[in-house]
């Protein structure tokens, strides 16, 4: 699991061809719970690599995506957003949506 900044985002996108961006803040009941689940997920999915931004933290990349919930998970392929979704679920949901 990778913490991206505003500074290295759009490097972690181009390096890798798959990425779950998990978009939380510390302070957040429902992300603190889908830690764990993406963890799992990470492990279940070869190739895939799970980027968690702190909204708090990294305001200009939430701004430019729009984050306004949280939990709040993108799927990036090939540095493109393809799927989104708001919320918490468990690593069997997010395998599917992952998928």
């Amino acid at each position: 699991m990778i913490y991206a900044t505003d500074s290295d985002f759009d490097s972690i996108l181009k390096v890798h061809s798959k990425v779950l961006v998990d978009f939380f803040a510390t302070w957040c009941g429902p992300c603190r719970m889908l830690a764990p689940e993406l963890e799992k997920v990470e492990e279940q999915n070869p190739g895939l690599v799970v980027a968690k931004v702190d909204v708090d933290d990294c305001p200009q990349i939430a701004m430019h995506y729009r984050i306004d919930a949280i939990p709040c998970l993108i799927l990036f392929e090939n540095g493109n957003p393809t799927k989104r979704v708001e919320g918490f679920m468990d690593a069997a949901a997010i395998n599917k949506f992952v998928r």
